[in-house]
């Protein structure tokens, strides 16, 4: 007589038996029953899904009021009580979107025409650089070395900053026009706005992510050493948010015609900036619109990318696969997402950062996606009349200057995991509405 199957068989056939059993009753059920049926399992699943992105996908927290202040050195080498951070974003806020037709008196009515930046607060310096770190005391110096001397030269210190020792300090390099070299950014609609000065000069904001070491004395130290009294400010968070709020919280508060944020570690090259602001230029719309990004891509296959270990390029090439499926078009075009090196011109900030949720290593991408995913705006002719529209933001991809740094916070394979997680929860929560282009 044959002996009864074993358990470990009856559990292995459950599956099988499971799929029979379901043909069965799909064979056996009509049409007109079935197709209602499907489509409420369907409908069940997205809601099921909308329901848990709810809970799951990140919520940015609100900034304390001691996170809109900062201090800085004073002109004898003592460091200054809190002072009020200027915010382009509260005024922004406050206002509320603001239609001025009279910036585009050739427009039709009823054109739809960004209506953003006509709130914003005009510039008062040509660059803003902003710096997100996390215990960073032993690898900041050399990056403030190296972007002073070079904002120094190419820009000079703003008007009514205090000067330092060294007699370059003050004196802007010419080899650069700092003019627009396309000229499409507008001086706008009245005399006093056209008679105005091009602001110029530079500020450096560090965003203090809740470290624990001395990353706040030694940047104090290094704005002593070079007079960068009210130029380098330092704003603390009281609670670590990571690299992504640290950055979208420098970015509500800077005064810069571009704003550009930068690694503490120093890997890009600085002096790079240069192209980004071509960049940038390069793909603005009518609006004054446009980002330009740093990249590594052309450095794949150089002595830099080769001697990484085999699993951080076999995790590099996956996540860029992930990224090409699960991200919109153009952003999905990009090469080189992730490289801490991004220049934004002032009109593009406010249809990106109060938009912003992610607050880890995937926040980049949103970035891109928001900047993507902008309103229309009119394309003008020389005479002022409208030719066409251009629809989001234009990102220009330029290669920089970049090495490996020590020290990285970056855990390989566990961050890895965590971004790929991200990227499906962000793409997700911007594709069923849990994420929208509104304020909360």
């Amino acid at each position: 007589m044959a002996s009864p199957p074993a358990r470990h068989e009856l559990v292995a056939g459950l599956p099988e038996q499971l799929v029979w059993f379901l043909y069965d009753v799909v064979k056996d059920t009509p049409a007109h029953i079935i197709l209602p049926a499907l489509t409420a399992l369907i409908g069940f699943a997205i809601g099921l899904i909308y329901i848990t992105l709810h809970l799951l996908a990140p919520k940015p927290r609100p900034p304390l009021p001691s996170e809109k202040t900062y201090i800085t050195t004073n002109s004898d080498g003592t460091i200054s009580s809190p002072r009020q951070l200027p915010s382009w974003y509260d005024r922004w806020r406050a206002e509320g979107s603001l239609h001025e037709s009279s910036s585009y008196p050739t427009i039709p009515a009823g054109f739809p025409v960004p209506d953003d930046a006509s709130a914003l607060e005009p510039a008062e310096v040509e660059i803003s650089v902003v710096i997100p770190a996390y215990n960073e005391a032993d690898r900041v110096i050399p990056t403030l070395e190296e972007m002073v001397e070079y904002l120094d030269r190419r820009f000079g210190r703003p008007p009514g900053a205090h000067l330092a020792a060294p007699a370059a300090i003050g004196r802007k390099d010419r080899s650069r026009s700092t003019t627009p070299h396309r000229r499409v950014f507008k001086s706008g609609g009245n005399a006093a706005s056209k008679t105005k000065a091009e602001p110029s000069g530079y500020e450096i904001i560090i965003v203090n992510d809740g470290s624990k070491d001395r990353t706040v004395e030694v940047a104090l130290d290094v704005s002593r050493k070079h007079g960068l009294h009210d130029v380098l400010r330092v704003v603390t968070l009281e609670k670590n948010r990571g690299k992504g709020g640290g950055v979208t919280h420098g970015l509500r508060h800077v005064r810069g015609k571009y704003a550009v944020f930068a690694d503490a570690d120093g890997a890009s090259r600085f002096s790079d900036l240069e192209k980004l602001i071509e960049g940038c230029e390069d793909v603005v719309d009518g609006s004054n619109r446009g980002v330009a990004i740093g990249s590594r891509a052309h450095l794949v296959g150089s002595e830099a990318v080769v001697k990484r270990s085999a699993i951080r390029n076999f995790l590099m090439r996956s996540f860029h696969f992930i990224l090409m499926i699960l991200t919109p078009p153009a952003t999905s075009r990009i090469r080189d997402t992730q490289c801490g090196f991004k220049l934004f011109s002032r009109a593009a900030l406010p249809h990106i950062i109060p938009y912003m949720h992610s607050e880890g290593w995937i926040f980049d991408i949103e970035m891109l996606m928001l900047a993507e995913s902008a309103p229309a705006t009119p394309v003008l002719s020389s005479d002022g009349s409208v030719i066409g529209t251009s629809y989001g933001i234009k990102v220009a991809e330029v290669p920089v200057g970049w090495h490996e740094v020590d020290g990285s916070k970056m855990n390989l394979v566990q961050d890895s995991i965590k971004m790929a997680i991200g990227l499906a929860v962000l793409r997700a929560s911007w594709m069923l509405g849990v994420y929208r282009r509104r304020l909360t």
